[in-house]
């Protein structure tokens, strides 16, 4: 079991982490509800297109429910923010007494979640600026290479190191809410953007009024993040987003793929939840605001 990990998901980075996992001889198990996804899994393995055009295709085994991997010890929750408490319950039936999930979910209040269902000692947080686009069930591409950053957790030793064989860039730090608010400015800055405008990450970059008003809402999120007491991992909002934005400048955000599929979004959980941390403190977060109801007009 000890190089056995669960995903929770089916999705875009869910087929990243597992076709990396498994070409480093992982045994990758895949939870998941999508049966197209969950029939391509099992037919054609996980399949992710390199950023040089090389294509990785690595054997999973993919199931739809949490009976067929009970006692899993060792869990990557990748699912849309929306679906964290199914993914709770699913877990709380199949990941074992000593086991850990960790959360590389977009959005305040995944682990918040996960921690009602499974309790404090079981649930790890992290935060991933990988960008991948699904092309098909089963089939993403990556979108550049990003920083894995992990809280410190007594049981994340054995995952971190299977992380590492598989070359995920991974970084430790203390404090969770260095990690939540972190992610947080860069979704804030990046998601909603690209979901309205229709473009890949880069081309904000290009485009004056759209850079103008990613450095709006980076800016808008920090100060929020410093209300509540976070410390970020960085000094410069804008330039941590504009950064994160030029490494993956080929990417299409989890939010523009979601907008485009008609699903539903995370802006709930994105800029909806910086405009309510906010209103906590006293805090106005009016760019936070208008992205959070142009998104969810978008997906009525």
């Amino acid at each position: 079991m000890k190089n056995n990990v669960l995903i929770v998901g089916s999705g875009a980075l869910a087929t990243l982490f597992a076709a990396r996992l498994a070409q480093a001889g992982v045994t990758v198990t895949m939870l998941a509800t999508w049966e197209n996804g969950l029939a391509a899994l099992n037919t054609s393995g996980a399949r992710l297109i390199l950023p040089d055009g090389r294509e990785i295709c690595q054997p999973v085994h993919a199931v739809s429910t949490p009976e067929d991997c009970r006692g899993a010890r060792l869990a990557l929750v990748l699912v849309k923010a929306w679906q964290t408490g199914r993914a709770a319950r699913q877990l709380a039936a199949c990941l074992a007494p000593d086991g850990v999930a960790l959360t590389l979910q977009n959005g305040l209040g995944n682990r918040e979640t996960l921690i009602e269902s499974l309790g404090a000692e079981r649930v790890a947080l992290g935060v991933t600026t990988s960008g991948a686009t699904l092309l098909g069930p089963g089939l993403t591409r990556s979108g550049g290479e990003g920083l894995l950053s992990l809280e410190a957790h007594s049981r994340l030793q054995a995952l971190e190191v299977l992380l590492r064989r598989a070359n995920f860039q991974v970084d430790i730090l203390p404090d969770a809410k260095t990690l939540v608010w972190g992610k947080l400015v860069i979704n804030t800055a990046i998601n909603p953007l690209t979901a309205l405008l229709g473009i890949p990450n880069g081309e904000l970059l290009k485009r004056r009024g759209a850079r103008a008003v990613m450095e709006a809402l980076a800016r808008e999120t920090a100060q929020v993040a410093a209300a509540c007491g976070a410390h970020l991992p960085f000094d410069d909002p804008v330039q941590a987003a504009e950064e994160v934005a030029q490494k993956t400048a080929a990417n299409r955000s989890s939010m523009f793929q979601d907008v485009c599929r008609g699903a539903p979004t995370e802006i709930d959980a994105i800029c909806g939840a910086v405009v309510r941390a906010a209103r906590e403190k006293g805090l106005a977060t009016p760019v936070n605001w208008v992205m959070w109801q142009l998104i969810s007009v978008q997906t009525e």
